[in-house]
């Protein structure tokens, strides 16, 4: 708590003398430098100025459980379960498998401030700066197996567009299975792990990374083109709460849709946000690699290519664009 308290203080950009900080968390001051230096190792940005003091360049957008839960609506609320918020994790999915291993965990929602092991799809490294994106798992229970899950991935991708259009984002596509892009650039992503039997009950782990304000230098590590909700939206003050709070808006009430009727409800709005819709593509699955034209998906969420030889319906893999 020490730690959370301290950045408490320090999340309104000013300069904090170690002795104020000292005094307000009833601790020394150095006790207070330790700290600093910890905050520093794990990658937070703290100028520190003989005679003034510490303070975090630019302030910090802090997670708060009071501002979420009041952004939330009442019944969605009531839908959700415990929620878990960590400054670091190795990965929010990695903290809900762990509970989801040792019993039900329907509805729970597991946060993290930053993430020192974040993933992406085929073990990439998901860059997790502090304070900075969106980083979470929401936990939900299926009773109908893993064989009715085909989809899912989609509709998630299509309530974190809904939500950040009703924000006022302006061209977010779907990338087919999983990512969010403007104007062909990275912004979202989502990693799905199960847990259960393949013909009964499962619980799925519904991981989720935003850029929000990705720091540039942080943003250098990342090996494809990237963009955030802050360069996108113009804006230096958006709420990564109510970011956060209005996806939960958008995302639970249509895992509710998912579980009653599956993807097929669901299909011709996702094509509406396809990225890859007539674009000749490269589809990678496996070693292979097959090319040919997207035409959208099926009422289960598969991927329909046109290879020159017939439509042809993939269930899995990862698109790229060919180039000319």
């Amino acid at each position: 708590m020490t730690i959370r308290a301290l950045l408490s203080v320090l999340a309104d950009g000013k300069f904090h003398s170690g002795q104020e900080l000292g005094q307000h968390l009833g601790i020394s001051r150095s006790a207070i430098w330790k700290h600093m230096r910890r905050l520093e190792e794990e990658g937070l940005e703290i100028y520190s100025v003989k005679g003034r003091g510490y303070r975090i360049p630019g302030g910090l957008d802090l997670l708060n459980l009071d501002l979420l839960n009041k952004s939330l609506s009442p019944a969605l609320r009531q839908k959700l379960g415990d929620i878990d918020l960590q400054l670091n994790a190795a990965s929010t999915n990695a903290s809900a498998m762990q509970d989801c291993l040792r019993g039900n965990c329907h509805g729970n929602l597991y946060l993290a401030e930053q993430q020192s092991a974040g993933r992406g799809r085929r073990g990439r490294t998901w860059v997790s700066p502090f304070g900075r994106n969106l980083y979470f798992s929401l936990v939900w229970r299926f009773e109908q197996g893993v064989g009715a899950l085909e989809g899912l991935s989609l509709v998630v991708g299509l309530a974190l567009v809904q939500a950040l259009e009703e924000m006022g984002l302006a061209g977010a596509q779907l990338k087919w299975p999983n990512d969010l892009l403007v104007n062909g650039r990275k912004l979202a992503g989502i990693l799905l792990e199960i847990n259960g039997e393949t013909s009964g009950a499962c619980q799925v782990v519904i991981g989720v990374g935003i850029n929000v304000a990705m720091p540039y230098q942080q943003g250098e590590q990342i090996d494809q083109p990237w963009t955030d909700l802050t360069t996108e939206m113009r804006t230096e003050s958006l709420s990564r709460n109510g970011v956060l709070a209005a996806c939960l808006n958008q995302l639970v009430p249509l895992l509710i849709q998912f579980s009653e009727g599956g993807f097929v409800e669901f299909a011709q709005h996702w094509q509406e946000y396809n990225a890859h819709q007539g674009k000749s593509i490269t589809l990678q699955v496996g070693d292979n690699e097959i090319s040919g034209v997207c035409q959208g998906v099926d009422a289960s969420g598969a991927l329909l290519l046109d290879t020159g030889q017939g439509v042809q319906t993939y269930h899995g893999g990862e698109i790229s664009i060919q180039r000319v």
